[in-house]
């Protein structure tokens, strides 16, 4: 494959051009706009609110910056630059045999990588978040979530990574398939598990204790037809001042999470008008068909993964002289995110139709004003630019920009 090596370098530069220029698209947009409040906004968001918002955003998108270029650096020093064969070089010293020594060097590469993000993080948390009032992590909390993620990701994530070694070693031409079918189980498996033994040790989740407010959002479950295994408060507070509301878990274990953040600053209606475009998700199934979409893609990657790791001069053009499985899955790793970027505007153009879809679900069921009022409540609290540049809207975003999301709703509700 001497073509790989070209195509995949023009393919990680191209990609780190479209999002610097997109970048400098939003930061020039969002400044040019900074000192005047859109007209449907201006009676809730005032001036200094929507300046503020604007310094936020070209801050993040300027720190996002500097994260593709070091991003797309490590990808090519990794992968064509030789840092997966020297790693891979050294590790061999040692003699270990398979699977122990492709745990020991996609180890060495996940830590290194996470060293190289470090400082990122730490400036996003403790001075990005901190200047604009939202970070409420301290030290100890911060690399106290840390060590937990990492412990989480060896007790789990081990496991899993050591059968699908082994499975590449040992289970012949089609071990890709009995590698989805694992895959796909620790997925469900997941889903059941997270909410209600992992995510617990990160945050504190209580039921719902606003007697009237539980009653609303019983009386929506009831319109809706959802059943659920309970309406919780995450104390996301002991983190940060931005306010969401999620569910999780599958089946009959499904859970629903407000922030506590977010029931502090929403009026009750508003938090069920939330609730309506949240259960319109899964009430028009745009849960099942993200989740399908992202199981055929990962059997349709195995399977590419199963072919290219037959092939010899995959590795090389791709910097690894030396074949095996572990630089198989590494090599996979780095190089399909170089490639899948240009399907970004397709993800997202997807992903809006459904906040569209949800947004009229909402309407049927709760107040389209009550929501269009909770979404410019969510907008000014959390600093989302009201601004943004529509080329790098439709590129990256995956709701709708806010003018044109409060605006339909607006209507909807005769305003």
């Amino acid at each position: 494959m001497p073509w790989l090596t070209p195509l995949f370098i023009c393919a990680v530069l191209l990609a780190t051009a479209l999002e610097l220029w997109l970048s400098l698209r939003q930061v020039r947009n969002v400044l040019r706009h900074r000192e005047q409040v859109p007209g449907p906004f201006a009676a809730s968001v005032s001036a200094q609110e929507h300046a503020k918002a604007a310094d936020y955003t070209v801050a993040k998108v300027r720190l996002g910056r500097l994260v593709t270029v070091v991003d797309a650096a490590v990808t090519l020093v990794l992968t064509v630059g030789g840092g997966i064969a020297a790693l891979d070089a050294l590790w061999r010293h040692t003699h270990w045999s398979q699977p122990w020594l492709g745990l020991a060097v996609i180890a060495s590469v996940a830590l290194l990588i996470q060293l190289v993000n470090q400082p990122f993080s730490l400036w996003r948390t403790f001075v990005l978040e901190a200047r604009f009032g939202f970070n409420r992590t301290t030290a100890a909390l911060y690399w106290a979530d840390l060590a937990k993620g990492m412990l989480i990701a060896v007790l789990l994530g081990g496991p899993l990574l050591l059968a699908t070694l082994l499975l590449m070693d040992r289970a012949g031409r089609w071990w890709w398939a009995w590698a989805w079918g694992l895959w796909l189980l620790v997925m469900l498996v997941m889903a059941w598990a997270w909410p209600a033994f992992i995510a617990p040790l990160f945050n504190r989740f209580s039921p719902l204790r606003d007697q009237p407010l539980r009653e609303r959002i019983e009386a929506l479950l009831g319109r809706c037809g959802f059943a659920s295994k309970g309406v919780f408060v995450v104390d996301n507070s002991r983190r940060s001042s931005h306010g969401n509301a999620y569910f999780t878990g599958i089946g009959r274990y499904k859970r629903i999470v407000f922030f506590d953040t977010l029931l502090e600053r929403l009026a009750h209606p508003e938090v069920e008008a939330v609730l309506a475009h949240e259960l319109g998700h899964f009430r028009l199934k745009h849960v099942r068909k993200r989740l399908l979409l992202s199981v055929a893609a990962t059997f349709l990657g195995l399977a590419l993964l199963g072919w290219l790791a037959s092939k010899p001069s995959f590795y090389a053009a791709l910097g690894v002289p030396l074949p095996s499985t572990h630089a198989a899955l590494l090599l996979f790793m780095l190089a399909v995110p170089a490639f899948m970027f240009f399907v970004t505007p397709l993800a997202s153009l997807w992903s809006r139709q459904h906040e569209f879809e949800a947004d009229e679900f909402a309407t049927r069921y709760a107040s389209a004003g009550e929501l269009a009022s909770a979404l410019v409540k969510l907008h000014r609290d959390n600093a989302s630019t009201l601004t943004p540049d529509p080329v790098y809207a439709a590129f990256y975003y995956s709701h709708p920009p806010p003018l044109a999301r409060i605006s339909r709703l607006r209507a909807a509700a005769g305003a």
